[in-house]
């Protein structure tokens, strides 16, 4: 048996730090505010790490090349960004719809001509519109209870003073914001014995005005801000994608994940620029850290119960300060690609429009805000936008 490549080991463990660290939080903070009740949340919890886990172990086998799938972040907030918008039966019959359509679109290898129309400068200002009051959320909570959300805030920034990465800044807030709990004595105690997952069809409606509303942006960010970018990089370092192929099964894990309340799955673009650089390795070993992220993982999957009860549990100034922490990168990344180039314009009113809480003929403000920014582009930019599209 060939040993593992000891740089591919420790690009694996580093993703996963990642993942846990940089998704966790948010998937904790956003089941609050869907209201979730445990089973709901177990289950959610359980099947997008899984299905993750189990097609990115597939393709690193079959393909050997380090292609990490998981779940869509940007999708994950722009759900969280809805909630009292849409009934869960409804967010959750969308993502179904858009699971369908990643998976139409890997069938017929037409995928990433969607962004053709969707230069990426709009999609990443309807992005961080969106997500937005994740940080002003955060900051609401630090001012409302600073012994707790302050104290995330400081081990955050802490991490980003110390620089290393292998003191990742989030999970410095984490442990920060835990003390914190268990010092004014919020704490949950009586913590449950550890039980199998649940996983739990989820109840499910399919309303047109939501599946245009919610389903339609959802593929766009799974496609636009996944797909397309990790790929990208992997194709820049000298892999032969199989683009179609990894389309459909981003599709079908996205499928599986609706069905027990789950949203789509994408190529972790982040996940991508870890596990397929030059320090995971040769070239031809990396997908061995794609097995070892993805193997970890899976424990994230099987504590799915007890993730449950404590995300049940926790303080909510914890929880909204984690995720505003959490996401500050992200928003940082999509407010430098939206307004460091061509069609800022067009960006900005989509990013205002995304910003601006409201519905419109059924339909929410993050879709009309990417109608909204190709409007403004072709008013005030339209020889950006038109060599935007010449070049897609």
């Amino acid at each position: 048996m060939t040993p593992m490549p000891a740089a591919a080991f420790w690009a694996g463990a580093t993703a996963f730090v990642w993942y846990a660290f940089g998704a966790l939080p948010l998937q904790v903070s956003v089941a609050r505010q869907l209201g979730l009740d445990a089973a709901s949340a177990s289950s959610w919890i359980f099947i997008v790490w899984t299905s993750g886990a189990a097609v990115s172990i597939a393709a690193a086998l079959r393909w050997r090349q380090p292609i990490p799938i998981t779940w869509s972040i940007p999708g994950l907030l722009y759900l969280g960004s809805l909630a009292g918008q849409y009934t869960l039966a409804e967010l959750v019959g969308a993502s179904l719809a858009a699971g369908a359509v990643l998976l139409a679109l890997g069938l017929l290898g037409v995928g990433g001509r969607l962004m053709r129309w969707l230069p990426l400068p709009i999609v990443l200002g309807m992005f961080a519109g969106s997500v937005l009051p994740y940080v002003t959320r955060m900051v609401s909570a630090t001012a409302g209870d600073f012994s707790v959300a302050g104290a995330v805030v400081a081990g955050y920034l802490a991490g980003r003073w110390i620089g290393s990465p292998r003191v990742p800044p989030v999970g410095m807030a984490m442990l920060c914001g835990a003390a914190a709990v268990a010092f004014v004595g919020a704490m949950p105690s009586g913590a449950p014995a550890w039980t199998p997952p649940e996983l739990v069809l989820a109840p499910m409606a399919f309303s047109p005005a939501a599946i245009v509303a919610v389903g339609f942006p959802l593929v766009v960010l799974a496609i636009g801000l996944g797909n397309v970018q990790g790929l990208g990089f992997l194709a820049a370092q000298g892999y032969r994608v199989p683009v179609n192929a990894v389309s459909v099964l981003v599709g079908a894990a996205s499928v599986v994940n609706a069905l027990f309340g789950g949203h789509p799955a994408t190529v972790a673009r982040n996940g991508a620029a870890i596990l397929g650089s030059s320090e995971a390795g040769a070239p031809g070993e990396r997908y061995a850290a794609v097995v070892v992220s993805a193997l970890f993982t899976l424990v994230i999957a099987a504590a799915a119960a007890p993730l449950a009860w404590l995300l049940a549990a926790l303080p909510a100034s914890y929880v909204f300060a984690l995720a505003g922490v959490a996401i500050i990168s992200a928003l940082q990344d999509a407010l430098e690609k939206s307004f460091g180039g061509n069609l800022r314009f067009g960006a900005l009113a989509a990013f205002v429009v995304a910003a601006t809480p409201f519905s419109a003929l059924g339909m929410g403000s993050a879709l009309w805000a990417l109608a909204a920014g190709l409007a403004a582009s072709a008013v005030a930019e339209r020889a950006q936008l038109v060599q935007a599209w010449r070049t897609a």
